[in-house]
């Protein structure tokens, strides 16, 4: 429907600009959006207003020139100039029923578009450290990523979904570490188990399968791991220092089991743990194309090779021993180091090299989905891309709130270091997948998130998935019934019969269905799900109010007819948009 509204404007806009009524050059492209307010018709345009200066005349002159030269439309029932000169479109009703027999034939694919054909995305979304299983924090980023992707592929992008495995550096080391430590407790060794290091059941899980599997190999008397190791933080008098005790650690872990047998560790924790974390992000519904090694970058030389980039172009500088990068020059708020004073690089200069990767491999986009904890990342890694000569709008970072767990009224505590946290797992056995993933996408991704267990496992209206869902298995019981009482409800081709659609809320309905490509492309464009969780919440809501005011299996043929393949239509489009977000349309409830 917009689009139509907007081509009769811009054959409009073309007539006045070969009259010379817009001056020099061609008119640009009409914008055309929803009124607010139905008493103003259907669309509005400002297209007088933006032009009247270019036309050197008033704005509501420019209206009245452009409405006298708009090509006649049967979509149009009727056009008005108000205010200073916005022009407003009422539309026919039969512009809306014709709309139906359009859905039908459509199908999955009424709502796609091409506006973004032949051009490349990358979606780098979760990227989870692999040092514990994912919880619902990770949960919302797994979400909003995927229907970002989903959203994106359906208006023509080709979508390219990763996940940056960070399989490299300390984290992953105090993890290595954290199982060897349970393993050595699972043969007998007395020990206190480091503050700073991984608690969760799930590291004792890995260290008994190391323990089946080996045995006493891999054991040390625990003197021997513990000796010239820094007091721990929680030790008595509490003048301990936690970092510097799980470094030793950590350094001694190496030292003791020689690269080999340590390497066989750190995989075996890694490994399990990473297998978890596809296990659970494709019972979510998550997919991806790619999983991308952080330690690929070092292997194959790309860090060294984005480090040379910039030094070549002037933007390190040397300082204590490390080497800095000057990214205050571009904008940042201090210089950040990306090789320390060891010779280690820092996490930093792995996420220049795999920035770097991304934007040569062709996308014409890169979007990331990151935890609101990084937004200090952003201006560094933008400072980055542009240092190295790129343009950092190519990247768009989307930050995603945490989600807080509520269960009888009662906040959810977590902890992640000390095992104590709801895992993505528990959350989908909880409340079932089609919630989580509904829940997760209702609200802009920057805005802090309350998730009701409750609420998400109840069965009434003030639950938007459950709302959404028995609309659509509403539909499905009006065509059992059908079955039950022998009546015929295969539609008619076409608009046949449907100018019997008069009533008020079918013409909402219809009005709501045509809706529906625009909200796409809007979430789409904009990154923004929760418009199209809104939007079917509003479609479900018509639909209900429709169904409870008025009988479907009437007695007149034409009647049923026209109002089976409307309801029919509102299912197709509701089935569309939950499978936008991966969520279920069930027949029965």
């Amino acid at each position: 429907m917009k689009q139509q509204v907007q081509q009769l404007v811009r054959e409009a806009l073309q007539r006045l600009a070969d009259d010379g009524v817009l001056g020099d050059g061609p008119p640009p492209e009409p914008q055309i959006e929803r009124t607010r307010d139905p008493s103003h018709g259907d669309f509005s345009s400002n297209a007088a207003m933006v032009l009247a200066k270019r036309a050197r005349t008033k704005p509501r002159d420019l209206a009245e020139r452009l409405l006298a030269a708009l090509p006649a439309s049967p979509l149009v029932a009727e056009v008005e100039i108000a205010g200073p000169g916005f022009i407003n479109f009422r539309l026919a009703a039969d512009a809306y029923r014709r709309l139906i027999p359009e859905i039908l034939l459509a199908g999955s694919g009424y709502g796609r578009s091409h506006i973004g054909a032949g051009k490349r995305v990358q979606v780098e979304f979760v990227s989870a450290n692999p040092t514990g299983p994912l919880h619902v924090g990770h949960g919302r980023g797994a979400a909003y990523g995927a229907v970002v992707a989903d959203l994106l592929e359906a208006v023509g992008y080709d979508v390219h979904r990763e996940y940056y495995v960070n399989d490299a550096g300390r984290q992953m080391d105090i993890l290595g570490t954290s199982v060897w430590l349970r393993y050595l407790e699972l043969c007998g060794e007395e020990l206190r188990f480091p503050s700073n290091g991984y608690k969760g059941d799930y590291v004792w899980d890995i260290a008994a399968a190391l323990h089946r599997e080996h045995g006493d190999d891999y054991r040390v008397d625990a003197d021997r791991v513990f000796a010239g190791v820094p007091l721990d933080q929680v030790e008595e008098g509490d003048g301990g220092d936690k970092e510097a005790h799980i470094d030793a650690l950590i350094a001694n872990s190496k030292r003791l089991l020689g690269d080999n047998r340590y390497r066989f560790v750190f995989e075996l924790g890694l490994n399990t743990i990473l297998d978890d974390i596809r296990d659970d992000l494709a019972e979510f519904g998550v997919h991806y194309q790619a999983w991308y090694s952080e330690r690929s970058l070092t292997e194959s030389g790309a860090v060294n090779k984005a480090i040379e980039r910039l030094r070549e172009a002037g933007h390190l500088y040397e300082q204590n021993g490390a080497l800095w990068f000057r990214s205050t020059d571009f904008g940042d708020e201090k210089d950040r180091v990306i090789v320390r004073e060891n010779g280690q690089t820092t996490y930093f200069a792995s996420d220049i090299a795999y920035h770097l990767d991304k934007l040569e491999r062709g996308f014409a986009r890169v979007i990331d989905v990151w935890g609101a904890d990084h937004h200090g990342y952003v201006p560094r890694v933008k400072a980055a891309i542009t240092a190295l000569g790129d343009d950092a709008s190519r990247l768009d970072v989307l930050l995603v709130q945490f989600a807080v767990l509520y269960r009888g009224g009662q906040k959810v505590q977590m902890s992640t270091r000390s095992g104590e946290f709801v895992t993505l797992r528990q959350l989908r056995k909880e409340v079932g997948r089609d919630a989580a993933r509904f829940f997760y996408v209702m609200r802009r991704c920057e805005q802090h998130m309350d998730f009701d267990l409750d609420l998400a496992k109840s069965q009434s209206a003030d639950n938007p998935v459950y709302y959404v869902q028995y609309a659509h298995a509403r539909v499905a019981s009006v065509l059992r019934q059908a079955a039950d009482k022998g009546l015929p409800v295969e539609p008619s081709p076409g608009d046949t019969n449907l100018d019997r659609l008069t009533e008020s809320r079918e013409l909402d309905l219809m009005k709501s269905l045509s809706r529906y490509p625009e909200v796409v492309e809007d979430a789409a464009l904009s990154e923004e799900p929760h418009q199209l969780t809104n939007y079917l919440r509003e479609l479900a809501n018509d639909f209900h109010t429709y169904y409870n005011a008025h009988q479907f299996l009437v007695e007149d043929e034409k009647l049923r007819d026209a109002r089976v393949k409307l309801i029919l239509a509102v299912r197709q489009v509701l089935r569309n948009g939950l499978a936008l977000v991966a969520v279920s349309a069930p027949d029965s409830m």
